[in-house]
């Protein structure tokens, strides 16, 4: 077979603890827009226009959080910007609102691309990525 099957993702979903706090993160600090609520799982659908990540509210505190040395299961998501300032902006804009970051924007391998890794509120770790074309 040469040619995928598949073409491209279509959502992201990932089960988070602060359901809020983290739809407030895409949307407040990333200026994704809430696309829609189903109240009776309850979750948020929130989307960069190119992409939609589905926020699951799980019932109980995790009683173990997730270890990306020893647990099977997403080790972070990661999300282009457009170009290095947007990249700077983001990361000045995570840290202004008290954001857990991980590392600061920094070169990827050889360069000339750049990234850089944060927390959202439930503890899910997202990175950042400015391919450096």
């Amino acid at each position: 077979m040469n040619k995928p099957i598949t073409n491209g993702a279509h959502h992201i979903g990932l089960a988070v603890s602060k359901l809020e706090e983290s739809a407030n993160f895409f949307t407040s600090l990333l200026g994704w827009k809430e696309v829609r609520r189903n109240e009776g799982y309850p979750a948020i659908y929130v989307s960069d226009g190119s992409i939609m990540v589905t926020l699951w509210a799980i019932k109980d505190e995790p009683s173990v959080q997730f270890n990306r040395h020893k647990n099977i299961g997403l080790h972070h998501v990661a999300f282009n910007v457009e170009n290095e300032d947007d990249l700077i902006r983001i990361h000045k804009r995570l840290t202004d609102n008290g954001t857990s970051i991980e590392f600061a924007p920094e070169r990827l391998g050889q360069g000339p691309a750049k990234h850089m890794m944060c927390h959202e509120p439930s503890g899910i770790r997202v990175e950042f990525i400015w391919p450096g074309k």
